[in-house]
This record gives C-alpha cells, sequence and structure tokens, in this order.
C-alpha cells in the first residue's frame, strides 16, 4: 500500500440512498477505496452497479430530494469534502476534481461555443480576464490534440466529431489544472481507433501533468490499458480489489471470474459464457451475498443468509466471497467456473 502521505483522495464508508414513493435505493454502500497522488484507479462493473453514483457522490452532485449521502468520508487531501460548505464545494469542482462525463454531446451545451464552455471554467476559478482564459483555452485544446484550435474555439458540438466533443470534455475538466479527473466511461461510443487515441491522450496528460484519475468502465479492455488498481463493483459494493495485474492474473471473486469469462479474446474461440441473470435492482438487493442469485457456487444458504466481508487473500488483494479459496482451486485445476 502507498504512503499515506502519497493518498489524493480517500474514500471511508460511503454510503449513498435515495428515497423514493417505490422504496429505498441502495445505490451505493459502504465504498471504500484510495487513490494515490498521479495514480489511476478503476471502478468496474456493470450497468447499473453504482460506479456513476459513487463519482457523483464524491463530486456532492446527487439530487436531494430525493437522494442522499447518509454515511462515509470523501478526503481530498486532509479535506472531508462531505463537511464542506456548499460555496467552497463550489470552488473544488471543475477546479481541483473534474469530471469527464460518458455523453460529451448531451454533456456539452449545444447553443454555446466549444470557447465558451472552456472559457468561463477558467475564469470562474483562476479570476482570469476573457482574454487570458482565450489563451488557455485555445492552449489546451492545442494540447488535446484538436487541429487548428484559434478556429476551433469558435465552432458549436454539432460541428465536432464524437472524438473531437471527447478531446474537448477532457480540455475543460483539464484546463484548470485539477489534482484528480473523474472519467466516466470516456470511451464509450466512440469507434476503437479513436478510443485508443483518447486512452492515449489520458496517459501521456498525466505524465505531463501528474494528476490522479478514477476510470469508470465496464470494459476490462481500458482497465488493462490505463489502470494501476482496480475495484470490482457489483450491487452498490467493492467485490473486489486488487493491483490490475494481480486481478487478471488471480480473480478471486466469481463474479469478477464472470465478467472475463463474458469478454471475447483470440484465445476463447467457443461461444461467450454470459453471467446469467441481471443485476438486481437497488430496490430489492438480495439479503446475504448480493451476487448469490447468479453465483454457480452458491450453497443457497450461507451465501444467501450472511454477507460476507470484504477481506483480505494476499497482498494488496481483497475479495468478499465466502468461496474466494474454491475460486482459486478450480482456476489451478483449470475447472471453468462458468459452463
Amino acid at each position: 500500500m502507498p504512503n499515506t502521505n502519497d493518498i489524493l483522495l480517500s474514500v471511508e464508508g460511503l454510503t449513498t440512498r435515495f428515497f423514493t414513493d417505490e422504496g429505498t435505493s441502495y445505490a451505493v454502500e459502504d465504498v471504500s477505496f484510495a487513490i494515490p497522488r498521479g495514480r489511476t484507479l478503476a471502478l468496474v462493473g456493470e450497468s447499473g452497479c453504482g460506479k456513476t453514483v459513487t463519482a457523483l457522490s464524491i463530486l456532492r452532485l446527487i439530487p436531494d430530494p430525493p437522494g442522499r449521502i447518509v454515511a462515509g468520508a470523501v478526503r481530498l487531501g486532509s479535506t472531508d469534502l462531505l463537511r464542506l460548505p456548499e460555496a467552497d464545494m463550489r470552488r473544488v469542482r471543475g477546479n481541483r476534481i473534474s469530471m469527464v462525463f460518458q455523453e460529451p454531446m448531451t454533456s456539452l451545451n449545444p447553443v454555446f461555443t466549444i470557447g465558451d464552455q472552456i472559457i468561463e471554467a477558467v475564469m470562474l476559478h483562476k479570476k482570469a480576464g476573457r482574454d487570458e482564459a482565450t489563451r488557455e483555452a485555445v492552449a489546451m485544446l492545442r494540447k488535446v490534440g484538436i487541429p487548428d484550435p484559434e478556429a476551433r474555439v469558435r465552432e458549436y458540438p454539432h460541428q465536432m466529431s464524437g472524438g473531437m466533443r471527447q478531446r474537448v470534455m477532457i480540455a475543460m475538466a483539464l484546463v484548470c489544472g485539477p489534482e484528480l479527473v473523474i472519467a466516466d466511461e470516456p470511451t464509450t461510443a466512440l469507434d476503437v481507433t479513436i478510443q485508443a487515441q483518447i486512452l492515449d491522450l489520458l496517459r501521456s496528460l498525466q505524465a505531463d501533468i501528474g494528476m490522479s484519475i478514477l476510470l469508470i468502465t465496464h470494459d476490462l479492455g481500458v482497465v488493462a490499458e490505463i489502470a494501476r488498481h482496480v475495484c470490482v463493483m457489483y450491487a452498490g459494493r467493492i467485490v473486489e480489489e486488487a493491483d490490475v495485474q494481480e486481478l487478471f492474473d488471480n480473480p478471486l471473486h466469481p463474479y469478477t471470474v464472470g465478467l472475463f469469462r463474458s469478454r471475447p479474446s483470440l484465445e476463447h474461440r467457443g461461444p461467450l459464457a454470459a453471467i446469467p441473470g441481471t443485476v438486481p435492482s437497488p430496490l430489492a438487493i438480495p439479503p446475504g451475498c448480493p451476487f448469490h442469485p447468479r453465483c454457480p457456487l452458491s450453497d443457497g444458504a450461507k451465501c444467501a443468509a450472511q454477507r460476507p466481508p470484504l477481506e483480505a487473500r494476499s497482498a494488496g488483494h481483497t475479495a468478499a466471497c465466502w468461496y474466494a479459496s474454491r475460486v482459486a482451486e478450480m482456476r489451478t485445476r483449470g475447472e471453468p467456473l462458468y459452463k
């Protein structure tokens, strides 16, 4: 584990719920992780598992009502963001922490030029005049690989391709020099070539600027490309955590194994082994282990009655499964977990 002084963001016991007419939605439950300075942590899981709600909770952008952060701490350095007055939190957003949202076409305002949208952030957080903010916007567009930025700064979002709009979103996120960038599915809906370019861009900017990255994704290929550490989420909770290489070589939770088995690979020529069932509704999380209705190892008794704790299985590798050792034994024998 990194030295405490090297930790930029520490999330401890974060719990976020939505109180609706249909009942209480348990969106994020007791989530904890830490991101060192200048490093990348990936938050992985299927749609609906709580990844984006975790990110929005860090930024305190949960709509209240119906949502509310009911427990936990989110520390940026020594500052607990959940205890900050709202006026102070607004100075953190876009300045010390920025977010690259999932869909740039809906995140960018269609009636303002991209230059105006970047300039606004510089003028707000850096107290710069419009001319200086415009120069910084052009410089950042150039840094993220936008050709002819002096002209592009006057264009509207619809005049750009999807890959260019994603680069604009990254420019907006980085223009104020944040310590942490939250990238929510930054390559979704982009073709494979553009995905590779965006990942290369994030890596090079991280090396240049030194910011930390919280990467939210369901794509394990993206995780392998850019992250150093991974947290796997299921039904609002972290069920496994490890360094990237350790997780890829030695997954211990049946859900993580299922994620790997359900992705295409050159080695596996047969049909993909899909995880049966679906992610449970946060309004109706199963008792015990929330994965037990879909798990091939569930015993129907202990798994359904007792929630497994997130325990260390080896140095830096934790998993929340009663049968993590059996998963490891099956892999050693070459016995498939999913048929």
